[in-house]
């Protein structure tokens, strides 16, 4: 047997709350299999299981906050794998009559699940229902089931549940009995307002507790440096010429290959402060900084930047800003970044130096590309710059490799083509 426990999906997460489960006793699973819907106060997150085998037993029913650590599920693995869905989907004999017998009991943890009041519509696509909007749904204690979607292929979003929530409940039918034809109708008896829930507070004491603790924690040390666009920006001008609209690239691949390649030539920035020791990460998962629509930052990791094209990089960042903005993340997206990056150049600032992510030791800021004289041999002229800065966690590295390593970043931008 293996336990599945409440996973820590992020360094400031110190509970949970078990919005949906995916699978059932008796469910084979296999590794990456999403199985759980779990809200956490920054983010609503798809949990992966991470063992291959049977789901025995759900011991943590559906909207019930947890801390990390807690036992949610019960899972048989190997050997004991294929006896527990032998015995959870029982075959009759061959040639033996049919009885029909009363069904067998329900185990009690599933009988905990059934007894809780249904919070998801009774369609069991779970695509009909985003998480975001499971999770304001039970907040605001709205019956799913109740509520009609206006989403793509009639999915629930949260604005149909707070629309639900501010509207009074809709009458169970009364069939036989005529309604009036004439005559003024009744008035409408006034609904209580909902009170609004301050996710921006929850969001910003989270945020606060964990940057708190980074401050406190690591010895941070700060560098930065410009760095000449124009090669990197004509590059990327010329490429996306040749490209369809729908397949171009923005300026951030650049960066994001930019420094994951240079994480590989410079270690100490990839990889986690643990247990008193640097332990470095041979894979490359850039944490990228994304604002939330209802407010607060959230960092969830692309993987494998180093191995992935330009292409491939911008496919996956636009599939996560577009997951972020709609509440739906995964597990190892959340906990997996080696390394990260913040820019605010959209925001029109020309530097930023960050707090790290513990426990990372690394992060990268990049500011907005302006116009600044530069001199290049004996000529000088105006040139398309950009500021990078590293905050650095000086128990992995020191100030001299933060040098080399932004150095390096600088070295990739000037050959785009190669990227």
């Amino acid at each position: 047997m293996a336990d599945f426990l409440m996973p820590s999906l992020g360094a400031d997460m110190e509970a949970g709350t078990v919005l949906q489960w995916l699978v059932k006793p008796g469910d084979a699973v296999k590794r990456g299999d999403i199985v759980a819907v779990v809200d956490t106060e920054k983010a609503t997150i798809e949990v992966e299981i991470f063992q291959t085998g049977v789901i025995q037993k759900i011991v943590v029913p559906e909207g019930e906050k947890v801390p990390v650590g807690t036992l949610l599920a019960v899972l048989a693995v190997d050997g004991e794998a294929v006896a527990a869905a032998h015995e959870a989907k029982p075959k009759p004999a061959e040639h033996a009559p049919v009885v029909l017998a009363p069904a067998p009991p329900t185990p009690p943890a599933v009988a905990r699940v059934m007894a809780k009041p249904m919070l998801k519509p009774a369609a069991p696509h779970r695509a009909r229902i985003s998480p975001l909007a499971m999770r304001v749904a039970m907040e605001l204690k709205v019956d799913l089931a109740t509520v009609k979607g206006t989403g793509p292929e009639g999915a629930i979003t949260k604005a149909d549940v707070e629309r639900a929530a501010g509207a009074p409940p809709t009458p169970a039918p009364a069939p036989r009995v005529a309604a009036p034809i004439e005559g003024p109708a009744p008035a409408a008896r006034p609904k209580a307002a909902v009170a609004p829930i301050d996710h921006h507070a929850a969001m910003r004491k989270v945020i606060a507790a964990l940057m708190a603790r980074s401050k406190r924690e690591i010895p941070h040390y700060y560098l930065g440096t410009h760095i000449d666009m124009s090669k990197a920006m004509g590059w990327l001008q010329a490429e996306n010429f040749k490209r369809p609209v729908t397949e171009r690239l923005l300026y951030s691949v650049l960066l994001l290959k930019a420094v994951a390649l240079a994480a590989h030539e410079i270690p100490e920035m990839n990889g986690f402060w643990i247990d008193g020791a640097f332990e470095p990460s041979e894979a490359v998962h850039v944490g990228v900084v994304i604002s939330i629509r209802q407010g607060g930052l959230i960092a969830p990791a692309i993987h494998d930047v180093d191995r992935k094209s330009l292409s491939e990089i911008m496919a996956s960042l636009r599939d996560l800003v577009k997951r972020v903005r709609a509440g739906v993340l995964r597990s190892s997206e959340i906990a997996d970044a080696t390394i990260t990056i913040t820019s605010l150049g959209d925001e029109g600032v020309e530097s930023v130096f960050g707090v790290i992510y513990p426990p990372q030791v690394a992060l990268v800021g990049f500011g907005k590309i302006v116009e600044r004289p530069w001199a290049s041999g004996a000529m000088v002229g105006a040139r398309p710059v950009m500021m990078a800065s590293l905050s650095g966690d000086h128990r992995a590295s020191d100030g001299h490799r933060g040098a080399l390593f932004l150095t390096a970043i600088e070295r990739l931008l000037q050959e785009p083509e190669n990227l």
